[in-house]
């Protein structure tokens, strides 16, 4: 349950990091990275079974 929600929070911040809006511009591309990257982490943890 814990695993599915946290899986759900990180897609939305990740949604929420893309530059598409015009504040956010400047940011490139690294907080999606980031975003992206732990996603992935926690994906791959969920589907092990260690989370």
């Amino acid at each position: 349950m814990l695993s599915t929600i946290l899986i759900i929070v990180l897609i939305l911040v990740l949604i929420g990091a893309l530059p598409t809006w015009g504040y956010s511009n400047s940011w490139g591309y690294g907080p999606g990275g980031v975003v992206g990257v732990v996603l992935v982490i926690v994906l791959v943890l969920a589907l092990l079974g260690r989370l």
